[in-house]
């Protein structure tokens, strides 16, 4: 498979097809929504749980579906988008999304539940591995360091306003079991009719693969890989424990049964983590993973020392400080290995970053809704709060070591990928 002569500045063909700026916005926009749609059930779940009567383990299940049907969808076709093109690849998912989203609005037991989260799955797994790839075909200039931005940030920011919003609809609109699916359902709409219209960066492979395939990454890429993986595993491990725990806890805390505190709780470190990326967009490759994970580990600490009523203000400071942390984290992962990657092998480099980054949400975020059906909320936070502090210390230490010990292959990468 082969890009397009000059693939690496597409240009519309016809006044059908999106200017480049436009193309470029709208799939860090498809990002944004594919996380803001994974945590929109959130302030739901306690809704459902008593409407439909199921346990914490059932509602762990539901949470461990989305996150299968993620990983299945990026070891099945993540490599697809670099043989049969970006947009086709983009429009199956959001199509399948915009499905997702009707299944919710219909549900009427936890099994909707399970067909709507496994759908949204497959679907964001799906998305994330082309509109990953494809933020650095189609920036203007092959910017690579911008195209991390804009990544790191859609990511953080739809997990925070995802809940936000979501927990807002749910308080204050009618039918808050239809309402925030409704809204999500005209955004992923509006996504779809731009995504017909985005220039194909790629050309088409003359027979693309759709079969299960071991994620492989090239051999120059390996060392900065590594190293973003475990700024990844640390920023979102906490995302996960964040998303099964920080909503019941909050509400706990504040004696509350408003959806608003539990929203506010996650949005502390999902629109924190937004907002440091552009503050500190700056920062080296090298800095930016070693300096998040510091503050990662601080913010957290904080947040397992807060965890009583009287220090209910002290846990959302430590929100917002883990927040910063895991975006700067995470938007130094996320760069390392996208100016690293070959143009021809984007797609699947970022499909095997996400796995990691879905493992990492996933398997803790499950892990603690089974422990915190035997011990309960707080014991189980602070073990878990306790494991990212040390795995964001040794990580950060690991990362020191490694960057003094091999060449600078980061440093020089924007312009083999601004070629892309």
């Amino acid at each position: 498979m082969g890009r397009l002569p000059g693939a690496s500045n597409p240009s519309p063909q016809d006044s059908r097809r999106l200017s480049l700026p436009l193309a470029f916005a709208l799939v860090g926009g498809i990002i944004t929504l594919a996380l803001f749609a994974s945590a929109t059930p959130t302030p739901l779940y306690g809704d459902y749980a008593a409407r439909w009567h199921f346990s914490t383990v059932t509602l762990t299940s539901v949470y461990a579906t989305y996150a299968v049907g993620v990983l299945a969808a990026l070891l099945l076709i993540g490599r697809l988008s670099d043989e049969l093109g970006r947009r086709p690849v983009l429009i199956g998912a959001l199509i399948a999304l915009l499905g997702s989203t009707v299944l919710f609005m219909a549900a009427q037991s936890v099994a909707w539940l399970f067909a709507a989260r496994a759908l949204q799955g497959l679907a964001t797994g799906a998305a994330l591995g082309a509109a990953g790839a494809a933020l650095l075909d189609l920036h203007p200039r092959g910017d690579a360091r911008q195209a991390a931005l804009v990544n790191g940030v859609g990511s953080a920011a739809g997990l925070g306003f995802g809940a936000l919003v979501s927990s807002l609809l749910v308080q204050l609109a009618p039918d808050p079991r239809v309402t925030p699916y409704a809204v999500l359902f005209g955004l992923f709409a509006v996504a779809l009719v731009g995504t017909l219209a985005l220039p194909e960066p790629v050309a088409r492979a003359a027979r693309p693969r759709l079969r299960p395939q071991r994620p492989r990454i090239p051999r120059a890429v390996r060392t900065p890989f590594v190293i973003a993986s475990g700024g990844v595993i640390a920023s979102w491990s906490i995302g996960g424990v964040y998303l099964s725990l920080a909503p019941s806890l909050a509400t706990d805390m504040l004696h509350s049964t408003s959806h608003l505190v539990g929203g506010a709780a996650i949005f502390a470190l999902g629109g924190t983590g937004a907002l440091s990326q552009a503050a500190f967009r700056n920062l080296d490759t090298d800095r930016a993973i070693g300096g998040g994970l510091l503050a990662l580990a601080l913010g957290m600490a904080i947040t397992v020392a807060a965890l009583s009523p009287e220090s209910a203000p002290l846990f959302f400071a430590g929100s917002i400080v883990a927040g910063a942390g895991f975006g700067v984290a995470f938007m130094g992962a996320v760069r390392a290995v996208s100016t690293a990657s070959p143009p021809d092998q984007r797609a699947a480099v970022m499909s095997a970053f996400y796995i990691v980054a879905y493992v990492s949400i996933s398997i803790p975020a499950v892990i603690a809704g089974f422990v915190a059906a035997e011990l309960g909320l707080e014991p189980t936070f602070r073990i878990f709060g306790a494991a990212v502090i040390a795995l964001a210390l040794a990580t950060a230490l690991a990362n020191r070591y490694a960057r003094s010990r091999v060449p600078e292959p980061i440093a020089a990468a924007p312009d083999a990928g601004g070629s892309g």
